[in-house]
């Protein structure tokens, strides 16, 4: 996230850059984050520091994961008054290892904090790359687009509902914060953006016994949504073992809960 941009930066499209500039917007931003000194927050695609600026004055620290050299200079300059405390991380985020932020403090368990405008074009696997360590995060704030957003908070039944849902709130509670117009960035994305919070939980309401099968079943039982559940399990279980669970196999998948997912696993595993 980033102030307004200086005439000497070009948005690279390629890096899927819009720099937020809505004074307005980013203080919101700030507050829903509640930022607070010794928490240990990673910023993804800082750009041109619009966000970085605020949570450097309340933490006094921060790391940052930035892909575009072109605007680590910009960073340095702006920010040289922090010194080491301002971590810049020249890196794909989609690659980077978040186990390795402050290695001199060891982050323990739920001790990350992460925040980020994130490039539509990479924000779901990057939002899954983040799943993956979900153990050493706290809780991630991110800007994206809003249909992903609404996707991502989406509940069983409603037409947002589906593979994506089920895999974040598997691991998170998910809290469709607020959206943002197009109006807000510069230049203007072509789509409007919502802010979402994403709690990875400390203890999993509803653990599956082998995730990656869970994975996997979660996968194929959305491969085509309009089926009902047996046609889409079909081979995989039969209608006397859904019905053992509780569940109607005349029924779409979107129907389902996470709890129900995990159900049908862990009873085929």
């Amino acid at each position: 996230m980033a102030s307004q941009t200086p005439k000497k930066h070009q948005a690279r499209k390629r890096f899927g850059q819009n720099f937020l500039q809505d004074q307005g917007i980013i203080r919101h931003i700030v507050a829903c984050i509640r930022p607070k000194p010794e928490q240990t927050i990673v910023e993804i695609g800082p750009g041109l520091g619009a966000i970085t600026e605020h949570l450097l004055a309340a933490t006094g620290s921060l790391d940052v994961v930035e892909l575009d050299r072109d605007l680590l200079p910009h960073l340095r300059i702006a920010f040289a008054s922090y010194g080491n405390n301002l971590r810049i991380h020249e890196a794909d985020a989609l690659k980077f290892d978040f186990s390795s932020i402050s290695p001199e403090s060891n982050p323990q368990p739920k001790s990350l904090r992460i925040v980020g405008n994130l490039p539509y074009n990479i924000s779901t696997p990057l939002i899954f790359h983040l799943l993956d360590q979900a153990d050493l995060i706290e809780d991630m704030h991110f800007m994206l687009q809003k249909e992903v957003v609404i996707r991502l908070a989406a509940g069983a039944g409603t037409n947002n509902y589906g593979r994506l849902s089920i895999m974040a709130q598997y691991f998170c509670r998910v809290d469709n914060l607020f959206e943002v117009p197009p109006e807000a960035f510069d230049p203007r994305p072509k789509v409007d953006s919502a802010i979402v919070r994403m709690a990875p939980y400390a203890v999993l309401p509803h653990p599956a016994k082998d995730f990656k099968h869970f994975e996997s079943l979660v996968k194929t039982g959305f491969a085509q949504r309009r089926k009902t559940l047996r046609n889409n399990l079909k081979g995989i279980i039969d209608d006397q073992q859904l019905q053992s669970l509780g569940i109607d196999p005349s029924i779409r998948p979107e129907r389902l809960t996470v709890a129900d997912f995990v159900a049908i696993s862990n009873l085929l595993t």
